[in-house]
């Protein structure tokens, strides 16, 4: 190790060189932040609409989160599931009292093990009910993204991210999101034991379930004795504007599963799951060696606390309004957008045919103004800033990007 200052160009390079190639990451290099702002290493600043993928759910620093980790550090970093330790513990208690369906948690360290475990959860429960294994079906959606390890990219509805991976696992069947009847047609194919979904599709697109399709998909589990798991990876912990992401549509689901938020930008994941599979797994039918890390569990418990807030849920909504009504006069002036969708602090500008697939090249253009802002594919701009961002942020937010679609605008109309 060097202690002299170093280049950017030199450590992308170290990336170029040892990382294995499956990011492309911006040529730039960030050191730190504070709160809805992280600055490169050449001190130049950017508002953060992308929150490390809708990880950063209380910004950068928040002085709890800090205050949390710092003190567990100077306690316990890790004891295995063989011992007890206070944080896990607590934040498994504090779980099931924020969720009215769940009575049991397990704790992971990412949401594809959250889904992994939600994915032999369901087989295991249908086994015990002496199902066969081909009468033990998932049912998930196309666009769906639910994870990349073999069982979760699998369950990922979406070829682009199982090619070349095959042979697949067996036993999961896909329908069109939001299509009733199709889902009826998988139910009508027999097999079925539970529908895996996300209430708000994020790499899929930013596609909300319609209204009423939670519901339905709840009474055709009910009727064919099938579970229903909500991914909720993404789309929950406050980032709708409630801290469960399927309370807008009144639904009980029977397993839940999370991670980004939870932790805040700590690695941290979890299923809930309710009483109709709280005991279907039983002492060493899985395990995970970091699951619960206490430092993990001591920073979720706060993440949760906070995010569970009155002020942090009211701030969504009202932020959520705001840039909508910004991304609408900004469509207004550039016309690129065919629709916004999505829910809360989770949103998605929608290129319209004459723009598609240009969604990289805009976030290139942000970058240089200073905005780092995500992709949902390549025809949708995604915006999921931290919850808790202020006002000012926000308003120069939009103004960063409306310097980047003028720019993007200005480009486009030379090559016309």
């Amino acid at each position: 190790m060097s202690s002299h200052p170093v280049e950017p160009s030199e450590l992308i390079g170290l990336g170029k060189r040892y990382w294995l190639s499956v990011y492309r990451p911006r040529d730039v290099i960030l050191d730190h932040g504070k709160g809805a702002r992280v600055w490169d290493s050449e001190g130049r600043d950017y508002v953060d609409f992308g929150a490390g993928i809708a990880v950063n759910a209380l910004g950068h620093q928040d002085p709890d989160l800090v205050e949390a980790l710092v003190t567990q550090a100077h306690k316990l970093w890790h004891a295995s599931n063989v011992f007890y330790s206070e944080p896990p513990l607590r934040l498994a208690e504090e779980l099931v009292e924020h969720a009215p369906f769940a009575e049991r948690v397990f704790l992971c360290n990412s949401g594809t093990e959250a889904n992994e475990a939600a994915i032999k959860l369901v087989r295991k429960w249908a086994a015990g009910q002496g199902r066969a294994p081909e009468n033990r079906v998932i049912v998930t959606f196309k666009g769906s993204f639910h994870g990349r390890t073999l069982a979760s990219v699998t369950a990922t509805a979406q070829p682009k991210y199982q090619e070349g991976y095959e042979p697949l696992p067996g036993g999961f069947r896909y329908a069109p999101f939001n299509d009733v009847a199709a889902l009826e047609e998988a139910f009508a194919q027999g097999g079925v034991a539970a529908v895996m979904l996300e209430p708000v599709q994020g790499e899929g697109g930013v596609m909300p379930a319609d209204p009423g399709f939670l519901k339905k998909v709840r009474e055709l589990c009910d009727a064919h004795d099938a579970l229903m798991v909500l991914d909720e990876i993404q789309c929950g912990m406050g980032r709708t504007g409630t801290l469960f992401a399927h309370t807008h549509d009144h639904v009980t689901p029977d397993i839940v599963t999370l991670a980004k938020a939870l932790g805040a930008g700590f690695p941290i994941g979890a299923m809930l799951v309710g009483p109709k599979v709280a005991d279907v797994m039983q002492f060493g039918a899985h395990g995970t060696t970091f699951g619960g890390n206490p430092m993990a569990a001591a920073v979720a418990r706060v993440a949760l606390r906070k995010i569970a807030s009155p002020e942090v849920l009211l701030n969504v909504e009202r932020q959520a309004n705001d840039i909508r009504k910004g991304l609408d006069k900004l469509n207004h002036e550039f016309h690129l957008f065919s629709e916004v969708r999505g829910r809360g602090l989770m949103l998605g500008a929608v290129l319209d045919a004459a723009h598609q697939g240009r969604a990289g090249e805009i976030l290139d253009i942000a970058a240089a103004h200073g905005l780092l802002i995500l992709q949902a594919g390549p025809d949708v701009l995604r915006i999921v800033p931290p919850l808790t961002i202020t006002d000012e942020e926000v308003a120069e937010g939009l103004h960063r990007l409306h310097a980047t679609l003028a720019e993007f605008a200005a480009k486009q109309a030379k090559v016309a």
